[in-house]
């Protein structure tokens, strides 16, 4: 049976096994080597991820995963007073959520391999661009997200991960260190391009290799066609299918 890695998170999560996605990207590394699960959920925030923890990762499961990205923040800087406030977390609140999130897939597999991802940054001009295109002149003339607010979120998502001696992508710096981010890795000022998403998946596999979970080291689920001799095929098989 393949190993499984979860990918745990909001609307950039679930929309990453879309053509060109990082999810997608991922799961063509890791090919044959392990299986990967995408547990992403639009619109949700830490707070409500936290209700999905024994349901996506029971406590007794017989396997349980052995690597996760947990990639939230999106939401949970949704600004009080603005058109998203319902998803708003305080930042405090939000970074003891992943501390409970972590503690939780600890609590299922001491050894799991966990890595906090920080949202991206935030075209504001891409936000209002996306909001006239669907609400006309009745979409608010101020941001639900700003580029600063969300920027303290990431601090605290990396910072609760150098707390726990955990590996974590800082998304938010990684892409504003390109010139026209805005437009290059954004689609609405939010959610990711297929050069977004491309940077998402390399620095998952990078924080991944660095981590001694390279997919190049891993075993195939079953052997390798080289591996088969065509007058004696079951021989290849005895160790990883020992039923044949």
């Amino acid at each position: 049976m393949r190993p499984q890695i979860v990918l745990f998170g909001d609307s950039i999560t679930e929309q990453s096994f879309r053509l060109g996605g990082w999810g997608a990207a991922l799961a063509d590394t890791y090919v044959r080597k392990a299986e990967i699960l995408n547990r992403g959920y639009g619109g949700y925030n830490t707070k409500w991820g936290l209700f999905l923890l024994h349901h996506l990762f029971p406590l007794d499961a017989p396997t349980p995963p052995v690597a996760a990205t947990i990639f939230f923040g999106a939401n949970d800087a949704a600004l009080l007073g603005r058109t998203s406030e319902r998803q708003h977390v305080p930042l405090e609140e939000y970074k003891e959520n992943l501390r409970r999130i972590i503690q939780h897939l600890k609590k299922c597999s001491p050894s799991i391999l966990a890595v906090l991802i920080t949202p991206p940054p935030v075209d504001e001009a891409g936000r209002f661009e996306q909001a006239r295109s669907m609400y006309g002149d009745k979409a608010m003339e101020l941001p639900e997200r700003t580029n600063e607010v969300t920027g303290e979120y990431a601090k605290q998502c990396v910072e609760l991960a150098r707390e726990l001696g955990l590996p974590s992508i800082n998304l938010w710096s990684k892409m504003q260190e390109t010139e026209g981010w805005q437009k290059k890795f954004l689609s609405d000022g939010l959610h990711l391009t297929a050069e977004g998403n491309a940077i998402v998946h390399q620095e998952v596999v990078k924080a991944f290799n660095e981590a001694g979970f390279s997919a190049q080291k891993m075993p195939y689920d079953v052997p390798h066609h080289s591996e088969i001799d065509g007058q004696n095929p079951e021989k290849a098989f005895q160790l990883q299918c020992p039923a044949v």
